[in-house]
C-alpha cells in the first residue's frame, strides 16, 4: 500500500521518539526513509519494528553516541557502546570531519554499535559537501565461501562518494552494492510479501539451491560474482576487522535480531581531495549508444535518485502488516 512521505515519517518519529530524543530518533528514521524512498526495501521501515524491540530488550542503548580514542593523527577508534548505527556513525563521521583539514585523510574504525542501515547514505552526504567517502561493514554470517555450503562471511556491503564536479558543486556519483548477490533484508522483504526468490540467490540449511525465503534465511546467501565476490568479501571482512577489533565470521551476531548485542565492524575512510570535474567522462558514458537490450547507459545511483523523486510524490509502497505495526508502536 502507498504511505504518503510525511505521514510515513510523523509514525516512525512518533515510535521511536518514545525511547529516545528527537535528534537521535530523527537521525534513524531519515537513513531508514531514504532507503525505502531509493526502493531498498530491505534497509527501510521494514528495520523499524526490530530496532525498537532491540532497544526495549536491552541490546540497543539510544541514548549512545560512542567513545571516540584517536589513534594517531588520522585513525579514529570507536567504541560505539551499543548505540543506534546511524547516531554513532554520523558522530564518528564528524570527528573525522574536523580532523580532515589537518590530515587529508581520516579513518573511523566502529565496533559495538548496531546495524548501519544503507552505506550509500553515509557517502552521498559526505560527497555533497565536497568530500569522498569509502564506507564498509560487516554483517553476521550469511553468504558461503565459493565452493561451500555454509554461510561463513558477512553479506560485506561497501559504498563509494564522492564529487564529480570542482568543489563546492553539487555533482556527486555514488554506489553501493553488497558483495552477496543479494542482501539478507531482500529475502526478509520477500518472505513478508509472500514472494519466492530466484534459485541463483540463496542455498538452504542442506546446502541446496532454494527458491524459499524462510529456508534461505536458515541456509547461505550466494556471493555475487562467483569466486571474485567471495575475494573482495573475504578481504573486507578481514580489512573491516582487523582495525576495528571487531567480531569475525560466524561470530557476528547482532544485526538481524532483536536479543543479542551487535558486534559488527564498521570502516569510513573520508578523504578531503582538491577536486576534479569529472562531468564530461560521465556523460560520455551516458551518452555511449546502449547495447542489444537496452535502452541507455546509466551511473551507479542515478536509478536510486529517480525512485527518490518519484516516491517524494507519489509515497512509498509498503505491507499493509508492517504500516499497521508502525502505526501500533506510534499510538
Amino acid at each position: 500500500m502507498k504511505i504518503d512521505v510525511k505521514q510515513l515519517e510523523r509514525t516512525a518519529m512518533a515510535a521511536l521518539s518514545k525511547l529516545t530524543t528527537r535528534d537521535h530518533a530523527a537521525q534513524q528514521v531519515d537513513l531508514l526513509l531514504e532507503a525505502d524512498l531509493r526502493g531498498v526495501a530491505s534497509h527501510g521501515m521494514l528495520r523499524l519494528p526490530r530496532i525498537i524491540r532491540r532497544i526495549r530488550n536491552g541490546v540497543a542503548d539510544p541514548a549512545q553516541t560512542g567513545r571516540h580514542a584517536w589513534h594517531g593523527s588520522a585513525l579514529l577508534q570507536v567504541d560505539g557502546c551499543h548505540g543506534l548505527g546511524p547516531v554513532v556513525a554520523n558522530a564518528a563521521i564528524a570527528a573525522l570531519e574536523s580532523r580532515i583539514s589537518e590530515t587529508g585523510v581520516a579513518v573511523a574504525a566502529i565496533r559495538n554499535s548496531n546495524h548501519l542501515g544503507m552505506l550509500g547514505y553515509y557517502a552521498e552526504r559526505a560527497a555533497s559537501k565536497g568530500l569522498t567517502m569509502i564506507a564498509l561493514t560487516t554483517s553476521e554470517a550469511l553468504v558461503h565461501p565459493w565452493g561451500g555450503r555454509r554461510a561463513m562471511i558477512g553479506t560485506n556491503p561497501i559504498a563509494i562518494g564522492l564529487p564529480t564536479g570542482r568543489k563546492g558543486q553539487a555533482d556527486i556519483f555514488m554506489m553501493d552494492a553488497a558483495t552477496s548477490l543479494v542482501s539478507m533484508g531482500e529475502i526478509h522483504d520477500h518472505a513478508n510479501r509472500g514472494m519466492a526468490i530466484p534459485e541463483d540467490w540463496a542455498l538452504d540449511a542442506e546446502g541446496r539451491p532454494t527458491t524459499d525465503p524462510d529456508a534461505a534465511k536458515s541456509g547461505a546467501i550466494a556471493p555475487f560474482g562467483k569466486a571474485k565476490g567471495y575475494a573482495l568479501g573475504l578481504a573486507f571482512e578481514l580489512l573491516v576487522t582487523s582495525l576495528s577489533r571487531a567480531a569475525i565470521g560466524r561470530d557476528v551476531t547482532g544485526t538481524l535480531d532483536d536479543t543479542t548485542t551487535c558486534n559488527k565492524g564498521d570502516l569510513f575512510i573520508l578523504i578531503d581531495g582538491p577536486g576534479y570535474d569529472l562531468r564530461p567522462y560521465l556523460q560520455a558514458l551516458r551518452d555511449e549508444v546502449p547495447a542489444q537490450g537496452f535502452t541507455q547507459v546509466t551511473i551507479p545511483g542515478e536509478r536510486g535518485r529517480a525512485a527518490r523523486d518519484q516516491r517524494l510524490r507519489e509515497g512509498v509502497d509498503l505491507p499493509e502488516q508492517l504500516w499497521r505495526e508502525i502505526g501500533d508502536l506510534a499510538r
